[in-house]
């Protein structure tokens, strides 16, 4: 049996010697050490053998073995190895032709917008201010002059926790309060960007979650005519020396006496769309002058000191600008929108 194996050995090796490629690899493996192989034969008959023969057999059937798996291994690596090469020599690379484009990110519009805002404030010297999403009952109703049952509070649908007094802001004014408590007694004049939200009803011109750009001014003799003055510059800055707007009286229970300020809808011309409400202008903030209430919780003697604020929507500045249509293009992340900017 031993003249056996070395004849199984050289004949499984001549056979090697003709295979060029995987496949032809392949097809030697299980011909020479598959299950039904030679070889394989001779290790099912080692049980039949004496005890004499079977340790010289086994020995010298395992030594053919693996002198087969390893001549094998290296014709494997040979064969891949020159198919690598006759790749790169019929597959060469032409490095001038021009590469893949690659696809880069971009700003959100939202943001794009925000950044505009912060820079022509930044130029009439205000300053940005963060103040938190999460806030208290008190700091975003009662320190703003609504007390408890108060009905104003039913203008803002508000986003309770499971907490008591603890709530998703409704707006940025309560940003006013806190600022007003750090900066006491200077002068102030900041914005308070920030996310908003509110339990309504989505349309094209609402969503439940907004972003905010709250504008606040507290000095020695501010009138109602400095904000009119700031909010037209800005109008100005931001859509052009052209645009048209106009301010509207108005009810916040934490500014007195308080407007509303419109710009001529871009999208229908001032003719009337679903996204004014067919009257031709937008809303774009609320602002008036500082409650008195409000000054003092803020540590401010509202005999000495007056201020105004306001508060607007950048995504509503967003659609003016931009002729958007809708306001919930802003987040649904559609690239075919997302990509126009």
């Amino acid at each position: 049996m031993l003249t056996q194996l070395d004849e199984i050995e050289k004949t499984a090796l001549a056979a090697l010697a003709s295979a060029q490629d995987e496949t032809a690899l392949e097809a030697w493996r299980i011909t020479h050490l598959g299950r039904s192989s030679p070889l394989m034969q001779v290790f099912d008959q080692l049980g039949k053998l004496s005890k004499e023969e079977r340790p010289a057999i086994g020995r010298r059937a395992n030594e053919v073995k693996r002198a087969l798996e390893g001549a094998q291994a290296e014709r494997l690596e040979l064969s891949r190895q020159l198919a690598l090469a006759r790749s790169l020599q019929s597959e060469r690379l032409d490095v001038t032709l021009p590469g893949r484009p690659f696809p880069k990110g971009r700003l959100h519009p939202s943001t794009q917008i925000l950044r505009r805002i912060y820079r022509i404030y930044a130029e009439m010297g205000f300053q940005a201010y963060r103040t938190r999403e999460v806030e208290s009952d008190e700091y975003n109703f009662e320190l703003l002059n609504m007390p408890p049952h108060h009905p104003a509070r039913d203008m803002w649908d508000t986003f309770h926790t499971s907490s008591p007094g603890v709530l998703l802001r409704t707006h940025t004014s309560p940003g006013q309060v806190r600022v007003m408590r750090e900066y006491y007694p200077e002068p102030i004049r900041v914005i308070l960007p920030g996310m908003c939200y509110r339990y309504e009803q989505v349309s094209a011109r609402k969503d439940i979650q907004f972003n905010q750009v709250e504008g606040l001014t507290v000095g020695y003799q501010i009138t109602f005519s400095d904000l009119k003055g700031t909010l037209t510059d800005f109008a100005r800055r931001m859509f052009g020396e052209a645009v048209r707007i106009r301010f509207r009286a108005a009810y916040f229970p934490f500014t007195e006496p308080s407007a509303e300020m419109d710009i001529e809808c871009f999208l229908c011309e001032g003719k009337g769309c679903g996204v004014c409400s067919g009257s031709g202008w937008l809303e774009i903030l609320g602002c008036g002058m500082v409650h008195p209430v409000v000054l003092r919780n803020g540590g401010y003697d509202p005999e000495k000191f007056s201020g105004y604020a306001f508060g607007m929507g950048p995504e509503r500045i967003a659609m003016l600008r931009y002729r958007v249509p809708d306001i919930r293009y802003f987040w649904t992340n559609d690239l075919r929108f997302l990509e126009q900017f």
